[in-house]
């Protein structure tokens, strides 16, 4: 599995060194795109915290990547989503020390595997945070210690988004309220994508859960 950093302050390369601090910003971008799709959000969220942009495991004939490859649209086969999860963590435990927190950022199917990440090491993450995306039907290893903790969630997807299907909707909607504490924003005339609006939605969601100083607000 090739996974990218992208340093706010250099050239995207492979890295070998250690990231640390008290939290670290991971970007999970979606089907069909790369690890350079999403790095313009740490200036839009003046992002304060250290960040990575990871590239999903799964080339694709257009030049980006996939988590995992699309059976049926919304409902994934669990197998191919703990397999990238697994990877996620591996390349985590590698190159983020141990203390340090982790907030998932994911936008659609990187929205799904930043649930994955909450909901497999739950102690690991904090304030998570899903753009269009949706959740994996099957139970997760750390669901019943999310039910209990309900830790901050942030959930924000377009009134007209048409992409994620009603199913997928519908079964976030009925995980997210009983397994976090949960934000959620729906955003009128806004298709699958992210605008100026959920971006502050999101600013205000990690300086609140975070910490005011993880974002220049």
């Amino acid at each position: 599995m090739t996974l990218l950093i992208l340093h706010a302050e250099r050239t995207p390369d492979v890295t070998t060194e250690v990231v640390s601090g008290t939290a670290v910003v991971v970007f999970l971008h979606g089907y069909g795109s790369g690890e350079r799709d999403l790095p313009g959000l740490a200036s839009a969220l003046g992002l304060n915290l250290p960040w990575v942009s990871l590239r999903a495991p799964i080339n694709l004939a257009n030049g980006g990547a996939a988590w995992f490859t699309i059976t049926t649209p919304g409902d994934p086969d669990p197998k191919p989503v703990v397999d990238a999860t697994d990877a996620i963590w591996s390349w985590i435990d590698e190159h983020i020390d141990p203390d340090t927190k982790i907030v998932p950022i994911g936008f659609s199917q990187g929205g799904l595997m930043a649930s994955q990440l909450l909901r497999t090491r739950p102690e690991r993450v904090v304030a998570p945070v899903i753009l269009g995306g949706f959740v994996l039907g099957a139970h997760q290893p750390g669901d019943d210690q999310l039910a209990e903790d309900r830790p901050a969630v942030f959930w924000g997807r377009g009134a007209e988004d048409r992409v994620i299907t009603v199913p997928a909707i519908n079964r976030t909607g009925a995980f997210l309220p009983g397994h976090s504490t949960l934000s959620q924003r729906i955003y009128p005339g806004l298709a699958h994508g992210i605008d100026n609006r959920e971006i502050d939605d999101v600013r205000h969601f990690l300086a609140t859960h975070v910490g005011p100083d993880a974002v220049a607000v």
